[in-house]
């Protein structure tokens, strides 16, 4: 697996120059450490488990729990939130008191007990109170996952003698890498499938499966971690560097407090207590780290792949002929383009960028130093952002119009073999033909208002009034063959937004009698699903999308009728004996017509915009900063993360935004406004060169990427985790 040592016999030789052995020592090529790859294997388990829980999660809230989609998005960024706060703890547990291997295997059994509960949450037999166990579940793996965030990548690294094994380091990192992205992007590909086509527990879903298999994943990636342990390096707690920094920060703001004697900075009341060089750090760090205020607002806009792009795949088109799109695997998009992404930029963009673009821009200072690209990052997600706004406007001028206040919505269908005249008094003269239906969506009325109506239908001539409700669609149907009395229902068109399944519901005539149940059979190429139901009308059915052929009760005759995503359907019956009906499958509510595919511009700008943004924040930080701070600065990188979901939940609690093409052009134009600043910031930030202990200002002059060159990260592949 990995290179032989070379020949040793120079070091064994007995020689005076002590200077000569530690050269020859130094020439040593150790084997690769073939322990690290049970880390690797242990870091796809959990990324497949976290990932794939992750991606299903906001339907669930929404299909499952109950919860509407505003609800939904706050507590599933809510959960991201943690996730990526708990890391801070994690480093300190591993840091100062248990050592990596052993937080690494406590906090994952936490992990595992909590993608246990989530399943068994989802899992009705089993009659726990879902919401309660699903929130619990959550709070475990978000402990879980962030915990051992810090601690995985850091224990691999650990495995490999430096500086020796350097370069064997950085293929660790790289495989590590990949590694994350390939369990996110098979996850993402395969439990939106448990989820949908599996169905358990008579339910056309089967969330407990989709959560169970993330689960047995994590529980795997335990045992791969475990089986390991005799292979590896395992180094006792040094101390939390955080905690350091923590305790300096606090030590001179209460020094501050109490001395009246005035310091050149804030920090150096501290210098007595936790020494200079601390001190000097510490100054150093926080100069960067005011540069990372205005960073949550990318990943606020990032992170909702999974909750407002994944809620508006829902109401669009997934048809591609052989298969049907789900809506939560258009995430799987991201993990694929990152791993598609990640050799074109290195073996393609970035060298092109150096020969033809970069000399080009550098004219204008576009993209020539590590803040430019970070700001040129966060405004490419603004435009994936513009373009998920323009497709809301598209859906929302498809969305059927709802009755308001002031208006009301009627519907009447026609039940009778013969062609139906009605003359509505205030209203107009109408006409249905039989199996029809008639649609106004327009009607003025204050509070509830009856209209008088003269009908005729077959030679016969009829009068009655009938009722329209303000701000109500009403539906009325003849449920008789014996009787001109219409029979009232509230009468939804409006799209099933939960899961985007076309939604059908079955008016019966019954003839002479009122049949106590309706059982509607709907056969695919599954086969059957009986619907029943007591009196004329059946609730509204959610159904997958597919071709049905469907039947009422041992009715011989049956329709066939492709229910797509989006569409509202009514199925009318009229009884001419007592096992035949005449059918006729009516389209309220035409299906989705924009295609899931048209999300696909979005995904691949805010990859593009992540690639630019996250790597090279990375790779700025650590570059700028002290090598004591590099710890801390992981730390607080992943707190931007979780603030960027704090600021989606507070958005998402105060704004009274109706429109879902309205929240992301708010967002976008947060996250402009938040380049504005933070390029106001950069153009104020003097660079500081690692060799030569000077600050460089942010001008097109210097060009920064000899600074990351020379005096950045220490392995350039670690800032790719």
């Amino acid at each position: 697996m990995g290179a032989e040592p070379e020949d040793t016999s120079l070091a064994k030789r007995d020689s005076k120059d002590d200077g000569k052995k530690d050269e020859e020592t130094a020439l040593i090529k150790y084997p690769y450490p073939k322990q690290v790859f049970f880390i690797v294997s242990n870091e796809f388990c959990e990324r497949f488990s976290y990932y794939g829980m992750r991606t299903i999660l906001s339907l669930y809230l929404t299909d499952i729990l109950l919860f509407s989609n505003d609800d939904a998005k706050v507590i599933y960024h809510a959960f991201t939130m943690l996730v990526y706060f708990f890391p801070v703890f994690g480093a300190m547990l591993a840091d100062s008191l248990l050592g990596k291997f052993k937080t690494i295997f406590y906090v994952s059994i936490i992990y595992a007990c909590g993608n246990i509960i989530l399943a068994m949450s989802a899992c009705p037999p089993l009659n726990f109170p879902a919401v309660a166990f699903s929130m619990v579940g959550l709070l475990l793996i978000a402990l879980g996952s962030g915990g051992i965030k810090p601690c995985v990548s850091a224990f691999g690294g650990d495995q490999f003698k430096l500086p020796q094994q350097a370069l064997q380091l950085t293929t660790f990192f790289s495989m590590f890498y990949f590694s994350i992205n390939a369990g996110s992007l098979i996850s993402t590909t395969v439990t939106p499938i448990l989820r949908s086509d599996v169905h358990c527990f008579d339910d056309d879903s089967c969330y407990s499966l989709a959560f169970g298999v993330p689960g047995i994943l994590m529980i795997t990636s335990i045992v791969i971690f475990v089986l390991g342990k005799p292979l590896y390096f395992i180094r006792q707690p040094e101390g939390n560097m955080v905690i350091r920094v923590s305790k300096c920060i606090a030590t001179a703001l209460k020094e501050k407090s109490k001395s009246k004697e005035k310091k050149e900075h804030w920090l150096d009341h501290a210098t007595e207590i936790h020494g200079k060089q601390l001190v000097t750090d510490v100054k150093a760090l926080l100069k960067v780290l005011l540069l990372y205020i205005p960073l949550p607002v990318f990943w606020a806009l990032f992170d909702q792949q999974g909750t407002g792009w994944t809620f508006q795949a829902r109401i669009m088109n997934g048809d591609i002929g052989f298969y049907t799109i789900l809506p939560d695997q258009m995430q799987v998009i991201n993990p694929l383009l990152i791993l598609i992404f990640i050799p074109i930029f290195q073996y393609g963009v970035y060298p092109l960028f150096n020969k033809i673009v970069y000399p080009l821009f550098n004219k204008i200072g576009i993209l020539k130093t590590p803040l430019k690209r970070l700001v040129t990052g966060g405004l490419l997600a603004a435009v994936a952002f513009v373009i998920s706004a323009i497709i809301s406007l598209a859906l929302e001028a498809e969305m059927p119009t709802q009755p308001t206040t002031g208006i009301g919505h009627l519907r009447i269908y026609n039940t009778r073999s013969c062609e139906l005249s009605l003359s509505v008094n205030g209203i107009e003269e109408i006409s249905i033909e039989s199996m029809s239906h008639y649609e106004n969506i327009n009607i003025e009325v204050t509070g509830e208002q009856s209209f008088d109506y003269m009908g005729g239908c077959g030679g016969e001539i009829f009068s009655d009034s009938l009722v329209v409700r303000e701000n109500e669609a009403l539906g009325y149907y003849f449920a008789r063959t014996d009787s001109w009395e219409l029979t009232e229902f509230a009468d939804s068109s409006m799209k099933n937004d939960a899961n985007g399944y076309p939604r059908i519901r079955t008016l019966v005539n019954g003839g002479t009698v009122d049949p106590a149940t309706i059982d509607v059979i709907y056969y695919n190429d599954r086969g059957s699903q009986q619907e029943s139901s007591s009196g004329n009308d059946t609730q509204p059915v959610e159904l997958r999308p597919q071709i049905y052929t469907i039947s009422v009760g041992n009715n011989a005759s049956q329709v066939t009728e492709d229910l797509r995503l989006g569409g509202v359907y009514v199925l009318l019956a009229t009884r001419n004996s007592a096992s035949d009906y005449s059918m006729q499958l009516l389209e309220i509510t035409p299906p989705n017509t924009i295609h899931m595919l048209l999300q696909i511009p979005q995904y691949v700008i805010i990859t593009a915009g992540e690639i630019m943004f996250s790597i090279t924040g990375l790779e700025f930080s650590y570059s700028q900063a002290p090598i004591s701070m590099k710890s801390v600065l992981q730390a607080c990188w992943l707190l931007t993360t979780a603030f960027g979901n704090l600021l989606v939940i507070i958005i998402e609690l105060i704004q009274s935004f109706d429109r879902e093409s309205s929240k992301f052009f708010l967002y976008c134009g947060i996250m402009v406004l938040d380049m504005v600043i933070f390029a106001f910031m950069a153009m104020r930030y003097k660079y500081v060169d690692p060799h030569r202990s000077s600050e460089i200002k942010d001008t097109p002059q210097e060009d920064s990427r000899d600074t990351n060159a020379n005096g950045g990260i220490e392995n350039k592949a670690f800032d790719k985790e």
